[in-house]
């Protein structure tokens, strides 16, 4: 369980490692029930000890979140760290599209800047992916969540590995062979957990620069990856024509299968794609300007609401709602690795996230027809009701800027803009505005989750004079058949001159950030009608 805390709120004796010349220093705390997890084979106590001792190991660097201090009791071990203030990087970046390459550039750069320090203190991590990758307030890259990193080296002296570990998309292929041999035997397969790391930086580049991974897992049942294999790397998939051609040469030697082939941090650093010319980035590796950067990022986040809703995902198994597992074939399991979102102070993050509890007594009925004409009609009366000084500060939301059609960010964003934070927000951007009533949203949503196939959750009865309106648990699984967690929120949003409108937030419990996208996008698209846009 994560959480985030003010500095009073935690025991004085890690106070001194909060910046205290903060106005008002934060940091993550991350709670770890040791008989729960235990338990239910999540992790065990000398994994507990080892990520502790690793995360401490590795010291100081600009691109990993830091260690403060640990301590239990009889029930909890917790570990306090740095809080990634920017949230999840992936949750920025368009799903099937990427991020322009300048983009892509910088955070790869940050991105070997954190590996390879931690390599050099002899811990591989093991669990790269987009859960594991923050930003800070300041938009710099930070690599999180050590549960599955172990020490390769020590004292000049090597080993590998054979725990399996890892998330099937960035998983390297030798892990995977490790996991069909018998481990007991003395010809058991082993890997270099350092190569491991530099093939799923790779697989991060691509998605960085396409959006999509190369293959679901590493495997003979993946097409895409098989093709892989018999091109020796030139596959004629679409997504590897839509890569920048001097970023080839770099993907495949980053993703050579024979992992003694793999490029070297030396040879990525050299590579004419790593040391090209950008303008977002000083010749230090820092990031040159904050603004253009977050301007970039955000004005890539685009969904279309003229298109027409995406075929339904794959059906659920029918004992989803008895799975609390990151993965659904056997994978291993770990702690839930993204840190809080903020400001999100009404939601639990535990192993079972509780539903909020009803306020009053009033059920959020889904028997109420919704028609395009009810939506039409409620979308007129709020236009009509919405004053200058609230389209104004609806301007200034950078949520509706991912539902313009029209080319970049609202100047009203960036002109009075000074930091990277003030530009693309700390809060997570899948969310909207609606202008219909309660029952009537509600409806919507559950219609739609009905349509993509997601078990649909009990009503949760709220109040409607409350803040907080409803609350619809997802739980399902992604195109990958991977598992995919989260809350529907919806609340009150208050405009200026006592004037409101409903905000819904989609808040990732468990998952792909990037599959969490795209399940955002279609839901978006199921319920457009009751979208509030101030283009429409």
């Amino acid at each position: 369980m994560y959480c985030w805390a003010p500095r009073l709120m935690i025991p004085a004796r890690i106070k001194k490692a909060i910046p205290l010349d903060a106005p008002s220093p934060v940091f993550a705390v991350k709670l770890i029930h040791k008989g729960y997890a235990i338990k239910h084979g999540r992790i065990s106590a000398k994994q507990i000890a080892m990520e502790v001792s690793l995360h401490s190991h590795i010291g100081q660097h600009p691109n990993v979140i830091e260690w403060f201090a640990t301590g239990e009791d009889a029930v909890w071990k917790w570990i306090a760290m740095e809080f990634a203030e920017g949230g999840d990087l992936f949750d920025k970046i368009e799903a099937d599209v990427g991020v322009q390459e300048d983009i892509a550039h910088v955070y790869f750069h940050q991105l070997i800047s954190g590996v390879s320090f931690m390599h050099s203190k002899g811990v591989a991590h093991r669990d790269l992916k987009p859960e594991n990758i923050l930003l800070s307030d300041t938009g710099n890259l930070k690599l999180a969540d050590f549960g599955m990193a172990t020490m390769f080296e020590y004292k000049g002296q090597k080993k590998k590995s054979t725990t399996m570990c890892g998330s099937p998309p960035y998983i390297a292929p030798e892990v995977l062979s490790c996991a069909r041999s018998d481990r007991k035997s003395p010809d058991a397969a082993k890997y270099s957990a350092d190569l491991v790391d530099i093939w799923s930086c790779g697989v991060i580049l691509f998605v960085l620069l396409v959006g999509n991974t190369p293959w679901d897992e590493p495997t003979s049942g993946s097409w895409e990856f098989l093709e892989y294999l018999r091109t020796n790397g030139r596959s004629t998939d679409t997504l590897w024509q839509r890569l920048p051609s001097d970023a080839l040469s770099l993907l495949r030697g980053m993703m050579s299968v024979e992992a003694k082939k793999r490029f070297s941090f030396a040879q990525i650093r050299q590579h004419p794609w790593y040391t090209r010319r950008n303008p977002l980035l000083t010749p230090e590796g820092k990031i040159s300007d904050e603004i253009s950067l977050a301007t970039k990022l955000l004005e890539g986040l685009r969904i279309d609401l003229t298109l027409e809703p995406t075929p339904s995902q794959p059906h659920a198994p029918s004992d989803l709602m008895d799975i609390d597992s990151d993965n659904l074939r056997g994978w291993s399991s770990e702690i839930p690795a993204t840190q809080p979102e903020i400001p999100i102070t009404d939601v639990l993050f535990d192993w079972e996230r509780p539903s909020t509890r009803a306020i009053g007594s009033f059920a959020i009925s889904s028997t109420q027809p919704v028609t395009r004409s009810d939506a039409t009609a409620a979308s007129t009366t709020a236009s009509r009701r919405i004053g200058p000084a609230a389209w104004d500060a609806l301007e200034a939301e950078p949520t509706m800027s991912q539902f313009s059609q029209q080319p970049g960010v609202p100047l009203s964003l960036t002109q009075h803009a000074r930091r990277f934070r003030d530009i693309v927000p700390a809060y997570s951007l899948t969310r909207f505005f609606s202008h219909v009533p309660p029952t009537l949203l509600a409806q919507m949503l559950r219609d739609a989750l009905h349509q993509l196939n997601v078990p649909l959750p009990a009503t949760i009865t709220s109040d409607l004079h409350a803040d907080h309106i409803a609350t619809l648990r997802v739980r399902t699984i992604d195109n990958r058949r991977q598992g995919l967690h989260g809350d529907i929120l919806v609340d009150k949003y208050y405009l200026p001159d006592n004037q409101e409108l409903l905000e819904v937030r989609f808040v990732k419990v468990k998952g792909d950030p990037l599959e969490w996208r795209r399940f955002f996008k279609k839901m978006v698209l199921l319920c457009k009608d009751g979208i509030f846009n101030n283009e429409a």
